[in-house]
């Protein structure tokens, strides 16, 4: 696997290695050890999977500690882009992001680390969306930031008619008005 390194540290783009002959592709979407060799040492704990339509925006979502996560995040079918925002108070980076298009044809993937948000938008007419998590979700444990947070300035490549809503993704705060995020300093590791 290729890793590629973003603009900001321990967010990365991971590009598998395909086989293609005339029967089709083959390429190993997850390797514990080349993980851990060349990202970090995590361990996956919960898989998910969504599907959604053309305008759909999930996000900016994240686990408050104890119950804080790291994903790993890939498309299937259709593509999306994916946003992840850093949230480590203190941090050089904080409030910036790292946006990236994952799709079923470049086959690549997005390292996202404790501290960050996260949230995509599906520009296909309909996308199959699978991720790792780190840690097991915890309800009580949910945080978010508003998609539309003009102070972060996202560009979701979808136009405002079409964006299409949960009605929890409605009502999110900016990220300067969310009371507590995460201290830059501490150990999300732990």
């Amino acid at each position: 696997m290729n890793v590629i390194e973003t603009s900001i540290g321990g967010v990365v783009i991971i590009e598998p290695r395909l086989f293609k002959d005339t029967r089709g592709y083959f390429f190993e979407s997850f390797n514990q050890k080349e993980f851990e060799e060349k990202v970090c040492h995590t361990v996956f704990v919960q898989d998910n999977e969504s599907k959604s339509s053309y305008g759909v925006i999930r996000g900016l979502h994240f686990q408050r500690p104890p119950f804080v996560q790291s994903k790993l995040v890939r498309v299937v079918k259709g593509a999306v882009l994916d946003v992840a925002v850093d949230i480590r108070k203190g941090s050089l980076t904080f409030g910036q992001y790292v946006a990236v298009e994952l799709t079923d044809e470049n086959h690549r993937q997005f390292f996202i680390p404790r501290g960050f948000a996260h949230g995509f938008s599906v520009l296909s007419e309909e996308v199959v969306f699978q991720y790792k998590c780190d840690n097991f979700y915890v309800p009580q444990s949910e945080g978010a930031i508003a998609w539309d947070d003009p102070e972060l300035g996202i560009d979701w490549r979808i136009p405002m008619d079409k964006v299409l809503l949960s009605e929890k993704d409605k009502r999110h705060q900016r990220l300067m008005d969310v009371e507590w995020l995460f201290d830059g300093g501490m150990d999300l590791y732990s």
